[in-house]
């Protein structure tokens, strides 16, 4: 699988979150979410968590269909 970096990013007034994080960390990128938003001194609400899940879900799913067309026979 090709390694690419992905970045999903939320503002929030005056607040920046920008995670970066390769495809193979997707799943630690999920539990780094859980963990800011379950940190009472953040204003990363388990919403915001949960907004984030899915764009760092639809990312995986696009890069894994990107890699899935790869590997599949040309038909002519």
């Amino acid at each position: 699988m090709k390694q690419q970096m992905n970045v999903v990013a939320l503002v929030k007034d005056t607040e920046r979150y920008v995670f970066l994080y390769d495809d193979v960390s997707s799943s630690q990128m999920l539990q780094t979410l859980g963990q800011y938003a379950a940190d009472k001194e953040l204003s990363f609400t388990w919403y915001d968590a949960a907004v984030m899940s899915q764009k760092v879900r639809k990312l995986r799913r696009e890069a894994e269909q990107e890699e899935q067309s790869r590997r599949l026979p040309k038909t002519a």
